[in-house]
């Protein structure tokens, strides 16, 4: 059975946000949008996030593309024309849910009718997508987008991100599955007791100024010290602004427990 799913859907086709730190919520997910510095030169925003958000789960994709906006927005459309696929993947079980969410969206993107829109955009796009469910976090990424786990167990060990960022790996024109063998990475992790933090990032939060959020342990220490977490993306990106950051910077965090 599914209930009342709240639902949020951007890409920078529609709005910029230049010089204009933005944050909205979806249900317990925060969603943070900059598009850069006009100063520093910013004039676009390729990024572009889809959230669903149930009384159980949490769904969250986050796209940084280059070029244009074009492959941002078509793989937020495509992701989104599933919502009722993938809604049923996350009603089922713990012992099924991650693993036929993994084989819709492998399917979704090897498809011919997908793989032909990729050839007609300009650019490519790196995407990370996150599922939660119960006491376990499932993630996929093709590209360099980073979501990082945030504990103070794990931090203790020198933990902090999930992935790691993966260079000239894209969906788009340049298509990853358009390989014989396509190239990406998945996982899952159990969540540790109490909160977790989790935060999806792209790189325009970790690459301006000093690039102090390039820091893990710096990142760690500046969202976990937030006790309200709409605050900490703000702040965020308000660093990115006062830094003169030139590029997008996306965020998509939220609390669950373990």
């Amino acid at each position: 059975m599914i209930g009342e799913v709240q639902t949020f859907r951007w890409s920078g086709v529609e709005q910029l946000y230049l010089d204009e730190p933005v944050v909205d919520t979806c249900g317990r997910v925060i969603i943070g949008r900059y598009g850069g510095s006009l100063q520093a030169g910013a004039h676009k925003n390729e990024d572009g996030a889809l959230v669903f958000c149930g009384d159980d789960w949490e769904f969250a994709v986050l796209i940084d593309a280059h070029y244009s906006v074009q492959s941002s927005a078509l793989i937020v459309s495509a992701i989104q024309s599933k919502k009722a696929e993938i809604l049923e993947c996350l009603s089922l079980g713990l012992e099924s849910a991650f693993t036929r969410l993994h084989t819709l969206l492998v399917e979704l993107f090897s498809s011919q009718d997908f793989r032909h829109k990729c050839d007609e955009v300009i650019g490519e796009a790196s995407v990370l997508i996150c599922a939660r469910k119960g006491g376990f976090l499932w993630w996929m990424n093709v590209g360099d987008v980073l979501v990082f786990l945030l504990h103070s167990e794990l931090a203790r060990m020198g933990q902090y991100a999930l992935n790691q960022r993966s260079f000239y790996e894209w969906i788009g024109q340049r298509n990853t599955f358009d390989l014989p063998v396509p190239c990406y990475a998945s996982g899952v992790r159990q969540l540790m007791y109490d909160r977790n933090r989790v935060v999806m990032t792209t790189d325009g939060l970790l690459e301006f100024g000093e690039e102090r959020f390039g820091d893990h342990e710096f990142l760690y220490e500046f969202f976990a010290s937030m006790g309200n977490l709409v605050q900490g993306v703000r702040e965020a990106l308000e660093q990115v602004h006062v830094g003169g950051g030139k590029d997008s910077a996306t965020i998509i965090a939220w609390d669950c427990y373990g």
